[in-house]
């Protein structure tokens, strides 16, 4: 049986909350506040994340990504259109059909090699606009950091996004680990965002020292007109939003935000050093923010994990994915790859 609390390479959702959040909670909890948004609390989050952003840009907090996701695809869209995104997209593979669920949306999934779109791939699903026996194409959905790791420079996010709004369709970002994006990139949260061209962002921080903080931003306030009734018809209006709100505020200020992101990233390139010198382990991708896939030995990989637990990316072909977080500390990964040099003897 593994030990539930050592800190493993499952996921940055498994990492606990970074103190200085929990203190901004604890703050936050003195006295009443009116509910539902209506605080001081939530003004001083959204004046934060406008600086990172612009000013012209509407902000709605959420539960989580799958909410923030899908009633951000749900605002964009009519049933009758279609959503194209990676085949291994966080909307595609793990959150349960709701997309389609709640947007009445087709999902238009494109296989790649690395988690990233390109115009070339997005073109096989650019056709027959206005033929009524087809869905019709209204977002691109792309996701930063990927799913498999990698990140979109943004050159490449304004290429698609060009593309996008040449054609009348609109650009949507899981932006779930997008702080390691930008820190990969040495850029600031709106270069990689607003400045590309995307016109709606599912913005986490939960991965990122967060206990539940998610938000939808859109950057052009016209789309999200009425969007505060889809947020309350998908139940995602927290009444005490307070306290959602003080993690924002303190995670985007004297960038905490990007100090977290900067040493989950950082242990992934250690770790990716370290375990690239076992001749029996092959990099799949390359570790450009937080996440390592491996090919694994698939005898090893059940002994491994109830030491340092971790998913299994792909069962048939034994490869795994490690996820490095802003908790993990160079004492983990030293402690894992001693447990994985006795199991490769």
């Amino acid at each position: 049986m593994r030990n539930e609390l050592k800190r493993g390479f499952a996921s940055d959702n498994n990492a606990g909350i970074h103190p200085e959040v929990l203190i901004a909670i604890q703050n936050a909890n003195i006295g009443h506040c009116i509910a539902y948004g209506d605080d001081i609390y939530t003004q001083n989050a959204i004046y934060k994340i406008k600086e990172h952003f612009g000013e012209d840009i509407d902000v709605y907090f959420m539960f989580n990504g799958t909410g923030s996701n899908v009633l951000g695809l749900k605002m964009l869209t009519e049933s009758y259109n279609s959503i194209i995104c990676a085949e291994t997209a966080h909307i595609n593979v793990d959150e349960c059909g709701a997309p389609e669920k709640f947007t009445g949306c087709k999902l238009l999934s494109v296989p790649t090699e690395n988690g990233k779109l390109t115009i070339e791939k997005i073109k096989y699903h650019m056709h027959d606009f206005g033929f009524e026996h087809h869905s019709q194409p209204k977002i691109i959905s792309i996701a930063q950091v990927t799913e498999l790791g990698t990140v979109y420079t943004p050159d490449e996010i304004k290429e698609i996004s060009s593309y996008a709004h040449e054609n009348g369709i609109f650009v949507h970002m899981d932006g779930a680990r997008l702080c390691n994006a930008a820190v990969s990139l040495d850029r600031s949260l709106r270069e990689v965002t607003v400045d590309a061209g995307i016109d709606a962002l599912s913005f986490g921080l939960t991965k990122n020292g967060a206990m539940n903080a998610e938000a939808i931003i859109f950057f052009n306030k016209k789309m999200s007109e009425n969007f505060k009734y889809y947020r309350k018809q998908g139940m995602q209006l927290a009444s005490k939003m307070r306290f959602m709100a003080v993690q924002f505020e303190t995670l985007l200020t004297n960038d905490l935000w990007k100090k977290n992101a900067e040493h989950a990233n950082k242990m992934a390139k250690l770790l990716v050093e370290k375990v690239s010198k076992f001749p029996q382990i092959k990099i799949t991708q390359t570790v450009e923010a937080n996440g390592v896939f491996a090919i694994v030995p698939s005898e090893i990989i059940p002994k491994l994990q109830k030491e340092f637990f971790f998913y299994m990316w792909d069962e048939n072909r034994s490869e795994v994915r490690w996820m490095t977080s802003f908790d993990t500390t160079e004492e983990d990964i030293d402690e894992f790859i001693e447990q994985l040099k006795s199991l490769l003897k």
